[in-house]
């Protein structure tokens, strides 16, 4: 990584360490710490881990059902916590949506040209889309601004106990969110390490999450065998012949870890495709 530093004097209250990294495209990151012991790799690392942390959200929350994988129980927030206003996120989406359609108004009336040859009826055309573009586009400002306004009058965050009581929640029990959560962590860091090895082999490599979930949930034959110590993974073929292939390929890659299945000896060995004269204990 090409890193930089330098410090930051914020709001002449506090110093603080920039770190910046500068990437092929010339794009640069900027993470903003109190932390004035680490070394400037370690701060690196730490944003770098935060992006796949949100990653990993993002993804579960869209293929796994992340939150309610665990449970559907629910309890109480305290009434202290603080929470993004409601009317401070409304009036923040209208700002944005006026402020994208006077963008669009703007673009058309500098686009506005007079075509074709010059005739009366044509230039008082002209002259009437125009007139009625910058008319918008003047109640268009006034709105934004007055909407600006009435936002900085409006707190941007309140405790639970300050909203409305048809507007308070509750969330997902935690007695048991911070281990299953590590485990789902573990489980997804997993799944990239193996993308990452499959992505050298594919064309796009942004299919690669999506043939590992076609192999989670493609049927397999389990085969102990206590003499051979193994136990041996029998995966049915996937969709099509290069899915095949590839899942052949990240096979071999595991079968070279002589991974030990927990709580036995026996070494697990992938396979694809039949397997034949031993009875399959499970299907």
């Amino acid at each position: 990584m090409k890193l930089a530093e330098r410090g930051v004097w914020l709001g002449n209250k506090l110093w603080l360490r920039e770190v910046r990294h500068l990437n092929s495209s010339g794009h640069q990151t900027a993470v903003i710490s109190t932390d004035y012991q680490s070394g400037l790799v370690h701060i690196a690392r730490q944003m770098f881990s935060r992006w796949a942390q949100e990653n990993w959200f993002k993804y579960m929350i869209e293929h796994f059902g992340l939150e309610s994988l665990m449970t559907y129980q629910l309890e109480p927030v305290s009434e202290t916590t603080r929470v993004v206003n409601p009317a401070a996120r409304a009036l923040a989406a209208q700002i944005k949506s006026q402020t994208a359609q006077l963008t669009r108004r703007r673009a058309e009336y500098g686009a506005g040209e007079l075509a074709g040859p010059l005739a009366v009826e044509a230039a008082e055309a002209y002259q009437h889309r125009q007139t009625q573009l910058r008319q918008t586009i003047q109640g268009l400002e006034q709105a934004v601004q007055a909407l600006k306004q009435q936002r900085q009058q409006v707190p941007s965050h309140l405790t639970l106990g300050e909203l409305p009581p048809a507007e308070r929640f509750q969330q997902f029990s935690r007695a048991k969110k911070h281990l299953v959560d590590t485990i789902k962590m573990v489980a997804y860091r997993a799944e990239t390490a193996l993308a990452m090895s499959l992505r050298t082999d594919m064309a796009r490599t942004d299919d690669a999450r999506a043939l590992l979930r076609e192999i989670f949930v493609a049927t397999a034959d389990l085969y102990p065998d206590e003499i051979a110590g193994t136990l041996t993974v029998n995966l049915h073929h996937l969709s099509n012949a290069s899915s095949d292939r590839l899942a052949g390929r990240l096979a071999e890659e595991l079968n070279a870890t002589e991974t030990i299945f927990p709580g036995t000896q026996l070494r697990m060995v992938f396979k694809l495709g039949l397997f034949r004269n031993v009875p399959a204990v499970f299907h």
